[in-house]
């Protein structure tokens, strides 16, 4: 039952000092408002007892700014490495290739203005100069941006109206707004867990999923498939673990954030896994669990996948060879296409082997999938009547082996490690060789963001960050590490964010998701159960 209206709401309005975002948040400063913009801002914080031992804090700090406005940022063509004339143009480039565009639209009539893109060092990430963007006017009005948008792109140029403010500077005062769950397993009796709806291959809004288990809170959990080319829409793109099932493999490496249902116990963690099929005296690698074959979000899975087999984020790698496993909570049917299924039934007992692959299962099946090296292979194992072993394990980022935890959402890059800001978009794939306009824009630039971690006092906080737009301008990467030290989280990592940053508290979106069409569908999310 519902713990009933929130008991009390205490509502501070008050001048708060803090540093900029420039270096760790002492451990001192934790309580002097959050690291952004110049020290002495206004910031508000209000904070609401939604059931025993959970607590919506929502802050809002800053102001404002005049000197923030919108501009045109136009795009660099031939500014990347590709040696292919017709590569997609990009927002960062060399200052060779951003002076030749600057004197293109100097000659369209256009007063341009060449700008160094710089950005924070990191953890595993040396910062500096990323390079050159090209941008023409300044204007309080969008409106006014957008009339010169028009101009430029009926001049044969590819730009968009940007806001300033967005741009990550430390300067800037805001405003910002951002709300955070706070978890208290010393006086929390409810569940805490991980929901990806009626199945793994369908999106459902975090509102949807929140009102289907009558949810008090929840937020958007991890990254996951959006575009049909790369795989099924709603499948996470990393590991998902739901109530002690592993649902989806890892990207391996990356660090997610692991919780049990009674938020007694909570991490940021990294895993990678490995999975095998036996069966008539042969034992095959198994790729994935529960996805598409062929294709890997986000990269980061066996040798033989490309371009990479390490994480690459919003990249999709390819493998035409492979075995996948499949269970009920895919969805209706499994994939079809060329290649071999085996069903099993709960003893592991071929009952059918399909040619080409995809189907509905019988209650109780799962299946394994093969294609291309991995078709053939499987159709030498998996005769009627056999039995084949499915079986997969994790090991941490020591290479020990791991326990499946019980609920596990997929994130990164890592923002904060034993108490202090430790960042690793390196590592996470979120630096892509010969791409500087990928971390420009998801790393450096300030974006809603959506965060998991755990405080000192063994706390679980789940933050969101509203972004993209004028009265919340979003946080950097190193923004959100900031934020979240500030918060005292002793360890965190980033959750999808973007479009997909959503809150929702007693059946209502309290913060403002940023995709025009409003709040948007995702894979999973972490929700507060009475």
């Amino acid at each position: 039952m519902r713990f009933g209206p929130r008991k009390f709401a205490v509502v501070a309005a008050i001048a708060l000092v803090a540093g900029t975002v420039g270096g760790p948040t002492a451990a001192a400063d934790r309580d002097h408002g959050l690291p952004l913009g110049p020290r002495g801002l206004p910031e508000t914080r209000t904070v609401e007892t939604l059931q025993p031992g959970v607590t919506l804090t929502t802050i809002v700090r800053g102001e404002s700014d005049p000197a923030d406005g919108w501009t045109v940022e136009v795009a660099v063509p031939g500014g990347g490495d590709d040696p292919d004339p017709d590569a997609p143009p990009t927002a960062v480039a060399d200052r060779a290739h951003a002076d030749a565009l600057a004197g293109a639209l100097s000659g369209k009539g256009f007063s341009a203005r060449v700008e160094d893109v710089t950005t924070p060092a990191v953890a595993d990430f040396a910062g500096g100069s990323l390079g050159f963007r090209v941008r023409i006017g300044l204007d309080a009005d969008k409106a006014a941006a957008n009339t010169l948008l028009t101009r430029v792109r009926a001049a044969g140029f590819t730009a968009s109206a940007v806001f300033t403010g967005w741009d990550g500077a430390s300067t800037d005062r805001g405003p910002w707004r951002v709300q955070v769950l706070t978890i208290d397993p010393t006086k929390f009796r409810g569940d805490l867990v991980g929901d990806f709806g009626p199945d793994v291959e369908r999106r459902e809004t975090t509102s949807v999923l929140a009102r289907a288990r009558d949810a008090t809170a929840g937020v958007n959990a991890g990254f996951f498939v959006l575009d049909p080319a790369a795989g099924a829409p709603g499948d996470p793109a990393g590991l998902g673990v739901y109530d002690g099932r592993l649902l989806s493999e890892s990207t391996n490496g990356r660090p997610v954030f692991t919780f049990t249902a009674d938020a007694r116990h909570a991490g940021v963690d990294r895993y990678s896994w490995t999975g095998k099929v036996s069966g008539r005296g042969t034992t095959l690698p198994l790729d994935g669990i529960n996805r598409v074959p062929g294709l890997v979000r986000n990269c980061g899975g066996t040798h033989d996948d490309r371009p990479t087999s390490r994480p690459l984020h919003d990249t999709t790698c390819t493998d035409p060879d492979e075995l996948v496993a499949f269970t009920a909570d895919y969805g209706t049917e499994t994939p079809s296409g060329p290649g071999v299924e085996a069903v099993l039934d709960r003893q592991g007992r071929v009952t059918e082997v399909r040619e080409p692959r995809g189907g509905a299962l019988p209650a109780g099946a799962r299946s394994v999938q093969g294609t291309g090296t991995g078709a053939a292979a499987l159709r030498a194992m998996a005769v009627p009547g056999a039995r084949l072993a499915v079986s997969g394990h994790l090991t941490d980022e020591r290479g020990r082996p791991a326990h499946v935890p019980q609920m596990a959402a997929n994130g990164g890059p890592e923002l904060v490690r034993d108490g202090r800001p430790h960042v690793t978009p390196q590592a996470d794939g979120m630096v892509r060789p010969g791409d500087p306009s990928f971390y420009y824009g998801w790393a450096a630039k300030r974006n809603p963001r959506t965060i998991a971690g755990v405080d000192g006092h063994g706390r679980i906080m789940l933050a969101t960050v509203d972004g993209r737009a004028v009265d919340s301008l979003g946080l950097s990467i190193a923004e959100s590490a900031a934020v979240a030290d500030s918060l005292g989280m002793e360890s965190a990592v980033n959750l999808d964010g973007g479009g997909s940053t959503t809150m929702v508290v007693d059946d209502k979106v309290i913060n403002h998701p940023s995709d025009a069409t409003g709040e948007r569908p995702v894979g999973d999310a972490i929700l507060v159960l009475p």
